[in-house]
């Protein structure tokens, strides 16, 4: 757990953007999904994002949800997602895109 202070120094820290169109093309199909409410191609595709590394800003249980980036050979899902934070999934606040499995996020701008 971190310690108060850092968790406060963290959030005035800018979060770094990318521009959805510099994102690897199966990010920009997640974004599109996520946009248009789907169908995903796996099933935790949508589940909560509980924030537990602190890197977004702080919200409420439930704001965030996770989407998996196909990582193409990949076996698995890979280590790319997007976590978008709002109350209506289709039209988030703010979308995040992470490529090593939440270690880092990058704000989406369009």
């Amino acid at each position: 757990m971190l310690p108060n202070g850092a968790a406060q120094a963290r959030e005035s820290v800018p979060m770094p953007v990318v521009a959805l169109a510099e994102l690897p093309p199966e990010a920009v199909k997640t974004h599109r999904l996520i946009l248009s409410g789907g169908p995903f191609p796996y099933s935790k595709d949508g589940s909560v994002f509980g924030n537990r590394e602190r890197l977004l800003p702080l919200q409420t249980r439930g704001f965030y949800r996770e989407y998996t980036v196909k990582t193409p050979g990949a076996r698995n899902r890979g280590a790319r997602r997007i976590v978008c934070g709002g109350k209506q999934p289709t039209a988030p606040e703010a979308c995040y895109y992470t490529a090593d499995h939440y270690a880092s996020f990058r704000r989406i701008v369009e």
